[in-house]
């Protein structure tokens, strides 16, 4: 299903240059919202790794997000929106390169409304990212 197919609209005002990685808001239409919850770097039930690095934790973070969505029926294009929580904001702009490619490989050139906000901790001790989710179904 593509982007348009849900009335999916990146918006940009004029004047404003493109960002990078994220959309400043998204106009999406549909029937049905998905709303999902703060997904972390754990793989089933175990604990995250204490020496997970930030890159490979916002993959995971992002894979488990996908894999919810999909089992609510929707799937990448039909995601407007993303909040992620970091708690060091230093890493997580020292580790750009890592983010981007933790992003290729889930959610390829698709790029949401996105908040990105520091924290000073996250439910599991070793987490040090965690990302939620809105989706829209035609």
């Amino acid at each position: 299903m593509a982007a348009e197919d849900i009335g999916y609209r990146a918006i940009l005002p004029d004047g404003w240059t493109r960002p990078r990685g994220f959309s400043h808001a998204v106009s999406a239409t549909g029937a049905t919202t998905i709303r999902v919850s703060g997904q972390l770097a754990r793989e089933g039930d175990a604990p995250i790794p204490p020496d997970l690095s930030l890159g490979e934790q916002w993959r995971r973070a992002l894979t488990n997000l996908v894999t919810v969505v999909r089992a609510a029926g929707a799937d990448i294009p039909n995601i407007v929106l993303l909040r992620a929580y970091v708690t060091d904001m230093a890493e997580f702009n020292a580790g750009g390169a890592q983010v981007g490619e933790a992003w290729a490989v889930t959610l390829g050139r698709h790029f949401p409304a996105m908040t990105l906000v520091g924290v000073t901790g996250l439910v599991d001790p070793h987490a040090r990212v965690e990302i939620e989710a809105e989706a829209v179904l035609p």
